[in-house]
């Protein structure tokens, strides 16, 4: 029997590159699932699911990340992003099923001046944070073997992110404003979701024991969002002109952390994940996009 890999939030960002990396693992039994097919805020649905595919692994990747919205919708973002793992890591735990959990870096306010450590105090600013904070604790509190990975910036050729929003604001428009004091690591979700299948499959192979914690997963690189335009429009070769602007001028509902750079240290010596910068990961994704567009 191929141990069964279950994943919540099979159809978001991360969800679709994990489904696009499994057809290269055959070793394991992928089911990937979303809120049409597994209620995760259900204990019942979620022990009916761990009775039927009684998985080797469960990887999480739902969540509610409206950030804005969250500030509003408290208690549906509670419920996703904080109940639900509590249910999830309480079925893992009598199963003996690994858990991966998918947090963020909005867990920190955003005041650090250097990469900020997996066991830094978490201080959230605004109720999404505080939400996935909430998750973070129920998932170390009810599984004793969780793995909680934060990461950052998450963007793909999938769903809607900064990348894609970006091009399609840059075709429509002559320039652009963007702030230029938020500073970050970005994430393309096909690497983050190469990194947990490496995590996955050192475990499976009996290379490494399970060492359980929180750990950091973004590409390396350290750049503000209005960085982060100026090298989509570069790369797009696109003749928008992108202007910086300070998050003052952009106000949002929810608050803002202005430095979001993790260590990814830990998850590199741990675990053996490899260091990929975000400069490439972006040209890549953007040429996907490009292929999947012509």
């Amino acid at each position: 029997m191929k141990p069964t890999i279950l994943v919540s939030g099979g159809y978001g960002q991360l969800g679709f590159e994990l489904s696009r990396l499994a057809e290269g693992m055959p070793q394991f039994s992928f089911v990937f699932t979303d809120r049409d097919t597994l209620d995760i805020t259900s204990p019942e649905e979620m022990q009916k699911a761990f009775d039927l595919h009684k998985p080797a692994y469960f990887i999480n990747c739902a969540a509610y990340t409206a950030v804005d919205k969250a500030e509003t919708e408290r208690e549906v973002a509670a419920r996703i992003n904080a109940e639900a793992v509590g249910i999830i890591a309480d079925c893992c735990e009598k199963a003996g099923t690994q858990l991966i959990h998918i947090s963020t870096d909005y867990v920190f306010n955003g005041k650090g001046t250097s990469p900020y450590q997996p066991d830094a105090p978490a201080d959230p600013i605004n109720y999404y944070g505080e939400t996935k904070w909430q998750g973070e604790v129920a998932a170390r509190e009810k599984c004793r073997n969780s793995i909680i990975i934060r990461t950052s910036w998450v963007y793909s050729e999938h769903g809607n992110n900064f990348v894609k929003t970006m091009l399609r604001l840059m075709a429509q428009r002559p320039e652009l404003s963007v702030v230029e004091d938020q500073v970050g690591c970005p994430t393309y979700a096909r690497d983050l979701a190469a990194a947990i299948l490496h995590i996955v499959n050192v475990l499976h192979t009996g290379e490494k024991a399970t060492q359980p914690g929180t750990y950091h997963y973004s590409n390396s690189g350290v750049i503000s969002w209005y960085d982060f335009a100026v090298a989509i429009r570069d790369i797009a070769a696109l003749p928008c002109e992108v202007k910086a602007i300070p998050s003052s001028a952009y106000p949002t509902p929810a608050a803002r952390p202005s430095y979001s750079v993790m260590d990814i240290s830990k998850i590199q010596q741990v675990y053996g994940v490899q260091d990929v910068p975000w400069r490439g990961s972006l040209a890549e994704c953007m040429e996907r996009l490009k292929n999947a567009a012509s």
